[in-house]
């Protein structure tokens, strides 16, 4: 055991570990506050659809030689978020096939331009680093901690701010409107802090994992609480705790960060369920 905190605190007294846990707790900590939103308005899908925007517009960013890749990564997914959430609600076209439209066709043609265009001789291991986070998060720059930083903390404040509208939102829609509440003003905003988080959360899982990310912990409290507030509160402390756990392991297993997470998430998710159903707790 003393051989083990040893190790931990040589890996800590290095930068990139540091940074990697200040943005992995942050991330975390803003999912799980969306996830739980997402779940209850039955629009788990959409992270996996936003993730692979992200992967096309940031396949974009590279082709052109963008060195702040959120310039283009951003605005892009903010506006598909905005698309897919009017989308799944009014338009004829129905939320799912949407979804599946959109990504699968930023998928393909950001796979097909990093081919295409390659922006370095290892285009395989460049597409799979970005779509599992095999390694981005160790990589991390003090400019992009900021940032992550920035954008975290507006969405905590956002969160804060407005959770009761939110929660109004959330639940029954219709009957917010009818009080006076703006839901579109409060479905964009939900919109746009779906995409901050997709874009913030490729650099810890990668785009293919996000929806776990985003989904597991919110999934994983409502096996057991049934509150919003207390569903929220256990999300959290789930979800940046076993980021915190997840990037340790794959630093000590030296195993890719983003699936490592996952995989805990994963455990976690299936220790819930199982005490819930021992504690007799009905299906949320």
């Amino acid at each position: 055991m003393s051989e083990l905190f040893s190790r931990l605190s040589l890996y800590l007294s290095y930068s990139f570990v540091r940074y990697a846990l200040i943005v992995g707790v942050l991330i975390a900590l803003c999912s799980s506050l969306l996830g739980v939103t997402l779940v209850l308005k039955r629009f788990s899908f959409i992270g996996d659809g936003l993730s692979h925007v992200a992967f096309g517009a940031m396949s974009v960013a590279a082709v052109v030689g963008l060195t702040n890749q959120m310039l283009i990564v951003l605005p892009v997914t903010i506006l598909c978020a905005v698309l897919l959430l009017r989308t799944g609600q009014k338009a004829r076209l129905q939320g799912d096939a949407s979804v599946a439209i959109i990504s699968v066709t930023a998928l393909a043609v950001g796979y097909l331009l990093m081919n295409v265009f390659p922006t370095s001789s290892n285009v395989s291991a460049d597409v799979c680093g970005t779509l599992f986070g095999s390694s981005s998060i160790l990589n991390l720059r003090m400019a992009e901690v900021w940032v992550s930083i920035a954008l975290s903390v507006v969405t905590v404040l956002v969160f804060v701010i407005f959770y009761h509208r939110i929660f109004a939102v959330t639940f029954d829609e219709n009957f917010a409107k009818a009080t006076g509440v703006k839901t579109d003003l409060y479905n964009l905003i939900i919109a746009v802090i779906i995409a901050v988080v997709i874009v913030l959360a490729m650099n810890l899982v990668g785009s293919l994992l996000i929806s776990a990310l985003i989904i597991f912990p919110a999934l994983s409290a409502m096996r057991i609480f049934k509150s919003f507030l207390s569903v929220t509160i256990c999300s959290t402390v789930l979800s940046v705790s076993t980021a915190l756990l997840g990037i340790f392991a794959a630093i000590l297993l030296k195993t890719p960060v983003g699936p490592t997470i996952v995989a805990g998430e994963a455990l976690v998710f299936v220790a819930f369920w199982i005490v819930g159903a021992c504690m007799g707790v009905k299906k949320a």
